[in-house]
């Protein structure tokens, strides 16, 4: 008997069950039980075992064929994972990602203190000292500072230019996010600077506004996506800030092996980032420019939006108390 025919006698019966157990995965909507899909697993590997043997020894001859088709038909339905991936990604959404966020608040608390404490030195300097907005506000910012001094403001968006508007800004918030996670690769002080930077920025305009008494017009345009826009650019500066750190401190690992496992939960918590600011940008594309909502509904908007933020990061994921 030649070695084709002799693997084939060994094995067919390994093989006939791998098919059976497929044929099954494929008609059930439920698939298989815990035992049926360890076995599954199991004949898999096998399989894959044997496919390398025929592959290096008789790769032309029809074993070999069978084979490979098992396998890739094997593969295919091991790996599609279409419910299972459905599964894994509702499962992050409601509970990992919180746990996530939680686990790792004291980088995204660090973050949001780089950008709230410049803003808010900021905003004091400014409203008791207007004129220092010249050379606090970036070159780009300083076309604002005409248009406050005369007690008007730029958020006026055209109705027909919403749609475009939101989706620049859409793009712009994420591109800061992006920034301000990527920094963290630098051992964190890009991340520290966009922080900063950002903080320094919104702190003079809003003590700008508040010295010429147009500051609560501007945080009614503000405040309907500035709660959730902010918060995810503390968590992208939290996620940057996790990868400086290992950088840094990488404890007994080499550094290398701890920016690497750093990166796995940072770039999760920064997915997470990439929704929040989409509904951001639609918010203020189209809610915060609307002169037909009262400033009521805008601040309802914000203050229930960065509500229903905060109550999922705090509680989302955590076990219930009850049995």
């Amino acid at each position: 008997m030649n070695q084709p025919d002799l693997l084939y006698q060994t094995r067919q019966a390994d093989w006939q069950r791998l098919t059976h157990l497929l044929d099954r995965a494929e008609r059930q909507l439920t698939g298989l039980n815990p035992v049926e899909m360890q076995e599954l697993g199991r004949l898999y590997r096998a399989a894959t075992s044997d496919l390398a043997v025929a592959q290096r020894d008789f790769p032309e001859h029809r074993v070999a064929l069978y084979l490979n088709q098992l396998v890739g038909r094997a593969h295919g339905i091991i790996y599609r994972g279409e419910p299972l991936a459905t599964r894994r990604i509702v499962q992050f959404v409601t509970r990992g990602y919180p746990r996530l966020a939680r686990r790792r608040a004291r980088f995204i608390v660090a973050a949001a203190l780089m950008f709230l404490l410049p803003a808010l030195l900021a905003t004091i300097i400014v409203a008791w000292q207007p004129q220092t907005a010249r050379w606090l506000l970036p070159a780009e910012a300083q076309g604002v500072i005409p248009l406050i001094e005369q007690q008007e403001l730029w958020v006026d968006i055209p109705v027909q230019d919403r749609p475009y508007a939101s989706s620049f800004i859409m793009q712009n918030n994420i591109r800061v996010t992006f920034f301000a996670f990527g920094g963290g690769v630098l051992a964190g002080l890009p991340t520290v600077w966009i922080m900063a930077f950002n903080g320094l920025l919104l702190g003079g305009v809003t003590g700008l506004t508040a010295h010429y008494g147009v500051g609560f017009e501007l945080w009614t345009f503000v405040i309907g996506h500035g709660v959730v826009e902010l918060t995810v650019i503390f968590i992208a500066g939290g996620a940057g800030l996790m990868l400086g750190w290992a950088i840094l401190q990488p404890g007994l690992r080499r550094r290398r092996d701890a920016l690497a496992l750093s990166a796995q939960e940072a770039v999760k918590l920064l997915a997470g980032c990439v929704p929040l600011l989409v509904i951001a940008g639609l918010i203020e594309g189209f809610i915060s420019p609307n002169e037909q909502l009262p400033w009521l509904a805008k601040w309802a908007v914000g203050l229930g939006s960065g509500l229903l933020l905060y109550g999922y990061l705090w509680w989302g994921g955590r076990q219930s108390s009850v049995p």
